[in-house]
């Protein structure tokens, strides 16, 4: 099978960002990858999401893809039940929602097994998910 064309995805508005959200779904995230740039006002996640296009096309075996998710105008990043001390636990990222306040502002919710969350309060949404490769040793179980 050849390699998937690399996924890139922009989220302006809540319904892009169900969209993302959706190929995020059951992603892994390692808190060492979860970067908060606050001079930048960015936070930058990469993960290890599942290849739902291969999964839901009847592929062999589950295919994991190695992401980066981009939030840009971010002015405050708080996290709950993510324990920055463990850089190499493994979390499961369950989805992502938008909650405008203040338009075109935010907050931007990252939901986490085991109750975990990051919210991002944003100036704007301005998000992107970039595939960046194939992970040869996340092949999930099919």
């Amino acid at each position: 099978m050849s390699p998937p064309a690399p996924l890139k995805l922009i989220a302006l508005d809540a319904d892009d960002l169900a969209v993302i959200s959706a190929h995020v779904q059951d992603a892994h995230v390692q808190p060492s990858d979860i970067v908060w740039r606050q001079d930048e006002k960015r936070l930058v996640v990469g993960l290890n999401r599942l290849d739902w296009e291969q999964t839901l096309s009847g592929g062999a075996c589950s295919r994991r893809l190695i992401a980066a998710l981009r939030f840009d105008r971010v002015l405050a990043c708080k996290s709950r039940n993510i324990d920055l001390e463990v850089p190499e636990a493994t979390l499961e990222l369950l989805g992502i929602e938008f909650y405008a306040s203040d338009p075109p502002g935010g907050s931007a919710l990252l939901m986490f097994g085991h109750g975990g969350a990051l919210r991002l309060d944003v100036e704007c949404l301005e998000c992107e998910l970039t595939d960046l490769g194939i992970d040869d040793l996340g092949v999930a179980p099919g």
